[in-house]
C-alpha cells in the first residue's frame, strides 16, 4: 500500500523545535536568539503540541523555566531527550508520509550537513530518539540511505514533488545518483508522483545549497508562492527572474499553468562581518489554523503578510521576528518540522 509525503498544511500533531545551546554556533548571540523560540512556542501551544528536542538535561530545565516565565502552557511542550549538533529540525527532522487509511510511515533520510560542510553526526541520529521516545508504536519506521534535507523539497496534495536542482543534484548529496535514479528513488520512498526541478535562483548567504523553502514553496490548489526581486542592482534580479520565468511555464499534472503569488524582496541586511545575510519571506511555517511568516523590521514586512494571506485565506498569518535567526543563515521554516497528526503516542 502506497505512501506519501504529507503536504505541510495536513492536520499536525505538533511542531519540532531542537532548542539552541551554548555549544552550538549560536553561543554569542543565544540571548537574541532563545526569544525567537520561545515565541514560536507561544503561538504553537495555542493550536496544537510542541516537541523540542533537549540537548541535555540541564539545558532542558532551562527551557521549562523560559516557557513557564512566557507562561507557556508546559503541558502541551514533550521534550526530546538527545545531544544535537545544531538547531535546523527542519532538515535533521522526520518526513513523514502516509497512505490513503490515514497509516504513517516516518522516513528517516541521512542529513550528513549540507554536504559535509558541518558536523552533524549528534544531529543525524534525533529522528531515533524522537521516534523511541514520543512516537506512535503504530507508525512504521524506514530508515532510508539517501541523503535528503527537509528544507530541500515541497510537496503538494497532488503528490507534485518540488526541488532545486542545485541542491538536490549537488554531488555533496548524492554523487553516485542520477537525476532519473533519484526520481524513482523518491517516488519509491515519498509517493512522489511528478516532479518540478527550480533550475535558477539562490540566496546569498544561504549554506544549503539553495533550498527550495528559501524560494519557492507549494500552496493549496495548485499555488506556488515565491519570492520576487524587483531590484535591478541587486546581485539576485537576475537569477530571481529567470526562476519566476521558469514558474510561470510549469504546468500541473492536468497541463494547467500554476497560481503565482509573489512575496516582496526585503532589503540587504549584513552582520558585523559584512556577509549578506539570507532573509526571505518564503521561509515560513504552515501550522493548523495558523501560518506564521520570518519578518525582519523591514519595510516590506508588512506586505508581505497581505501576500501570503492570499495563499492561504482560510488560515490566520502572524508575523515572528527572525532577525537573529538569520544571522545563523536560516530562518523560521529551517529551525522547525511539523509532525502530522497521529505521529505522537
Amino acid at each position: 500500500m502506497s505512501f506519501t509525503l504529507l503536504p505541510e498544511w495536513s492536520l499536525q500533531d505538533a511542531v519540532m523545535l531542537t532548542w539552541p545551546h551554548k555549544e552550538t554556533d549560536w553561543v554569542d548571540i543565544l540571548d537574541q536568539v532563545e526569544p525567537v523560540y520561545v515565541a514560536l512556542c507561544q503561538h504553537i501551544s495555542q493550536v496544537q503540541q510542541v516537541v523540542v528536542v533537549a540537548h541535555d538535561l540541564e539545558l532542558k530545565s532551562h527551557i521549562t523555566a523560559l516557557l513557564n516565565d512566557a507562561n507557556v502552557d508546559i503541558t502541551k511542550v514533550k521534550f526530546v531527550d538527545a545531544p544535537c549538533n545544531d538547531t535546523w529540525a527542519r532538515d535533521h527532522g522526520p518526513l513523514t508520509t502516509a497512505n490513503i487509511h490515514g497509516q504513517l510511515c516516518v522516513k528517516d533520510f541521512v542529513f550528513n550537513g549540507w554536504g559535509n560542510k558541518y558536523a552533524s553526526e549528534l544531529d543525524n541520529n534525533i529522528n531515533t530518539a524522537l521516534c523511541h521516545q514520543l512516537a506512535n508504536n503504530a507508525n512504521q519506521v524506514h530508515n532510508v540511505d539517501i541523503v535528503l534535507e527537509g528544507g530541500g523539497i515541497e510537496i503538494n496534495e497532488h503528490g507534485v514533488l518540488l526541488t532545486t536542482s542545485e541542491c538536490l543534484l549537488n554531488p555533496n548529496r548524492n554523487p553516485q545518483l542520477s537525476k532519473t535514479q533519484l526520481e524513482t528513488l523518491l517516488a519509491k520512498e515519498l509517493g512522489a508522483r511528478d516532479f518540478l526541478w527550480v533550475d535558477h535562483g539562490y540566496l546569498a548567504g544561504d549554506d544549503t545549497d539553495s533550498h527550495i523553502d528559501t524560494l519557492v514553496r507549494f500552496a493549496p490548489n495548485n499555488t506556488l508562492v515565491y519570492v520576487q526581486c524587483d531590484d535591478k542592482e541587486d546581485e539576485h534580479y537576475a537569477a530571481l527572474a529567470a526562476m519566476a520565468s521558469q514558474l510561470s511555464s510549469f504546468k500541473t499534472p492536468e497541463g494547467d499553468p500554476y497560481t503565482l503569488i509573489p512575496l516582496p524582496w526585503p532589503s540587504a541586511i549584513y552582520n558585523h562581518d559584512g556577509d549578506r545575510l539570507p532573509a526571505t519571506y518564503a521561509n515560513y511555517l504552515i501550522i493548523n489554523d495558523t501560518v506564521l511568516l520570518p519578518i525582519y523590521g523591514d519595510k516590506q514586512d508588512a506586505l508581505a503578510l497581505t501576500q501570503l494571506q492570499k495563499a492561504y485565506p482560510e488560515r490566520t498569518v502572524i508575523g515572528i521576528d527572525c532577525l537573529p535567526i538569520i544571522h545563523q543563515f536560516g530562518s523560521l521554516h529551517c529551525i522547525t518540522m511539523q509532525l502530522p497528526q497521529g505521529f505522537l503516542k
